[in-house]
């Protein structure tokens, strides 16, 4: 028997997962990382830690499936999107690497759009606006702030990619996570010289791009002896998390989205043919499929949202699932079942730590509106799960203004695991929704890649369609899809209401 191996560097921990080439997972593992925020909105990582539990993690799962390393096929990488790793000659980073969630480049961000002419030239030479948690951005401010630090370094590498080249000593990247750069020409598929030379870069700081299934690599020999593979197993391009995610979800064709409520909010779409937002609300980036695309939107606090109000509101919740073991999210979601949809006029906005899609604003701020003495507990937590799903519906509602066709959304990550909250989703976004039958998310997606580069399927959508079932699908209830349609718009009205006013609170807290 051989088999498929998937790594995911997340921010949290690194993922490990083993399937056979039937698409059955065997086992996974996972090992943590630190993070470091020397200063409010700044976010690091070491990336050595990724390289360790990149090891750790490895050689637990060899160890949990019973798999010999020779048994490997082909390993596949994921990874967080949007990092940044600086790199001299050898495998020692010169500084930490600055992540997705860091806040720091507000000015490197006007310093970009200035340089391409606007946020329209820019949003068509690379298909995105500039964001703080892209990677560019961040190679500007290292040049601002951390002169020594530039003119030392030589390569500059996302998370995964990095994690590749300490496995096989090769520098390369794939388009999908490059796309999340904002240095790529996301319609043809490689670096836009144009603008590298416009803000002044080096072009031979960036790797090699692949597509996601091509093999990108071979485990060397002092690798494979850390991390318990066979010298010259094949390593694919892979992906950013997202597009990997959504290989593992099976979006590989139109017509299909997926929903992912984790500590963030992801609603992600296959696209045949690149197409933009004019406004850069949501972003258009390389799918993990050759020659394809994928739009997508990502909400900072979705599910993130309900932790926080577990963590902070729901002590007696938490103690009493702990006796019951059972998990305190299905103790809140049953109480919320207690109000009425739409909650009689409340609302919750989500953005505890700010926003990104569909308003790229770091000063939104989160709460309750509309609160009256009627309101009670249950209410407040039904209005949260409205608010968060209201959040992921925007991203759906700019998908629909641009023509891309959704039929069926496949829900993934906490907000799948209660049927209340499915149901919600499907009111709110007026159309179907599925579960599939595994939810292992982007380590399970760049296995399936790594299947379709060595020759175990012929492509990636066939093995999606191999490995990949609807387990579950809810439809629509009219009425309440009626009634929600009606609340999503007094919704987006808030925000719109309120931006400025968030933008003094920010101004007087500093």
């Amino acid at each position: 028997m051989s088999y498929l191996l998937g790594i995911d560097i997340g921010t949290s921990g690194t993922k490990t997962l083993i399937c056979d080439h039937k698409g059955k997972v065997l086992a996974t593992a996972m090992a943590e990382h630190d993070i470091y925020s020397p200063k409010p909105g700044w976010s690091e990582q070491d990336p050595k830690q990724w390289w360790d539990a990149t090891c750790k993690a490895t050689k637990a799962v060899l160890r949990k499936a019973k798999v010999k390393a020779g048994q490997i096929t082909a390993a596949g990488l994921s990874g967080q999107m949007h990092g940044s790793v600086f790199l001299g000659e050898g495998v020692e980073p010169l500084r930490h690497a600055l992540l997705w969630n860091d806040q720091r480049t507000g000015a490197e961000c006007r310093e970009i759009e200035e340089a391409a002419g606007g946020r329209k030239k820019l949003i068509n030479m690379v298909g995105n606006p500039a964001l703080t948690g892209f990677t560019a951005p961040k190679i500007l401010w290292v040049r601002r702030h951390e002169p020594k630090v530039y003119e030392r370094t030589k390569h500059i590498l996302l998370p995964k990619d990095y994690i590749r080249y300490r496995m096989t000593g090769e520098y390369a990247t794939e388009v999908g996570d490059a796309s999340g750069t904002l240095l790529l020409d996301v319609k043809k598929r490689r670096w836009n010289r144009k603008l590298v030379s416009l803000l002044g870069l080096d072009a031979a700081m960036l790797p090699d791009c692949y597509e996601s299934h091509e093999v990108s690599g071979r485990v060397h020999k002092s690798a494979a002896q850390e991390l318990g593979l066979a010298e010259g197993t094949p390593v694919v391009g892979g992906s950013g998390d997202q597009p990997a995610g959504a290989v593992g979800n099976g979006i590989v064709t139109a017509g299909i989205a997926s929903a992912t409520l984790g500590t963030s909010g992801v609603m992600f779409v296959h696209a045949d043919e690149p197409t933009y937002d004019p406004l850069g609300r949501v972003h258009t980036m390389c799918s993990a499929v050759a020659g394809k695309w994928c739009v997508f939107g990502c909400m900072l606090s979705a599910g993130g949202s309900l932790q926080w109000f577990r963590n902070h509101m729901a002590l007696t919740e938490v103690a009493e699932a702990k006796k019951k073991k059972c998990d305190p999210y299905e103790l809140l979601t049953a109480e919320a079942q207690k109000a009425e949809p739409g909650c009689e006029g409340l609302f919750f906005l989500p953005y505890l730590t700010g926003e990104r899609c569909p308003y790229p604003d770091p000063n939104a701020r989160g709460g309750w509106i509309g609160l009256t003495s009627r309101h009670n507990r249950a209410a407040m937590i039904r209005s949260l799960m409205e608010g968060v799903t209201y959040g992921m519906g925007d991203a759906l509602r700019i998908m629909d203004e641009m023509g891309v066709k959704i039929s069926t959304v496949r829900l993934s990550g906490g907000g799948a695991r209660s049927k209340a909250w499915r149901q919600m989703q499907a009111d709110i976004y007026g159309r179907k929704v599925a579960t599939i039958n595994s939810d292992e998310g982007p380590a399970y997606g760049v296995a399936i890649l790594a299947g379709g580069g060595t020759g175990v399927w012929d492509s990636v959508p066939q093995a999606c369609k191999a490995a990949i079932r609807e387990t579950e699908t809810l439809k629509p209830d009219k009425a309440r899809a009626a009634t929600y349609n009606k609340l999503h718009d007094q919704y987006q009205r808030l925000y719109a209401a309120l931006k400025d006013e968030f933008a003094k609170i920010a101004a007087l807290v500093g």
